[in-house]
């Protein structure tokens, strides 16, 4: 079976990303949803669910809605994040965040109403009929518990609490592994999961998506005191500003560069035996390895 091409993966899930409900709700609310949905971005998880669905030989088309609803997720966690509340960001994806258009209040609704939707896309009746009730229903469990107490919130809510105070590394690791590496795990697992993977082919892809996750994390600090705000489509230096906790702050620049070139190593060794359907995998994980550099 051939493999597509990241390029014809983004196509597909930016389509699906246009085919969002509309005229189902308040017409303002879906306003800010679609304002923080279509502001761009790189779509890396729902094209590493479609990637890893690949690796253990399933379709694509068929898992789209799961591919839009981690997006979903990810879109939802983006607009919390950036409120006063959080980290109190005035740019996302190079644009106006969602709270400074749309008020905080519809802000926050709107990603709690990105959240449920995603939930009801992976809940669909054709993604059931096309995966199986059973892979559809340890899909939706992964991706709760990744986005929940036990992944992402745990990881903002210590991130936050950390804020100014001693964090030490097994700590900082802690916090990033569930804010960002839960989810990537979880997309992973979904996609092989979905895709009909054997139990070993969705422990290696999660082992991928953790280390992985990691490394992205890792990165996004570097680049927070290194890059531009132009390149980040975000405000830079607040990190730094705000006294967070980051692998910068704790390791230094050049020690934390070799914590994200040893993650994405591990990411690689997690799936070296799933063959050349891994191959677009393996070459996001180059790609990142090259931005540490």
């Amino acid at each position: 079976m051939s493999v597509a091409p990241y390029e014809e993966l983004l196509g597909k899930v930016e389509a699906g990303l246009r085919d969002m409900p509309a005229g189902v709700g308040f017409p303002e609310l879906e306003q800010a949803m679609r304002y923080s949905v279509t502001a761009g971005g790189k779509r890396l998880r729902p094209i590493l669910l479609l990637m890893a669905a690949q690796a253990v030989g399933g379709g694509i088309d068929p898992l789209l809605p799961a591919a839009v609803a981690v997006e979903l997720v990810h879109t939802y966690s983006l607009i919390h994040d950036d409120l006063p509340a959080m980290d109190d960001d005035e740019f996302r994806r190079g644009r106006p965040t969602c709270h400074r258009v749309f008020g905080e209040a519809m802000a926050i609704l709107a990603g709690d109403a990105l959240l449920t939707e995603a939930f009801t896309l992976m809940a669909s009746p054709n993604l059931v009929e096309t995966a199986g009730p059973e892979r559809v229903l340890r899909g939706l469990q992964e991706l709760g518990e990744a986005a929940g107490v036990r992944g992402l919130c745990s990881g903002q809510a210590e991130d936050l609490r950390s804020e100014g105070a001693a964090v030490d590394s097994d700590a900082l690791e802690r916090i990033h592994r569930r804010k960002t590496g839960r989810l990537f795990r979880a997309v992973l697992r979904i996609g092989g999961i979905l895709g009909g993977g054997s139990e070993e082919a969705v422990e290696a892809l999660g082992r991928f998506g953790e280390e992985y996750g990691l490394a992205f994390q890792i990165i996004d600090d570097i680049l927070d005191e290194t890059g531009s705000a132009a390149e980040m489509g975000k405000g830079t230096g607040k990190d730094h500003m705000r006294k967070k906790a980051t692998y910068p702050s704790v390791w230094g620049l050049q020690l934390s560069r070799t914590k994200a070139a040893e993650a994405l190593n591990r990411s690689l060794a997690a799936i070296a035996s799933l063959g050349e359907a891994a191959e677009p995998l393996r070459e996001l994980a180059r790609k990142a390895l090259e931005r540490t550099r």
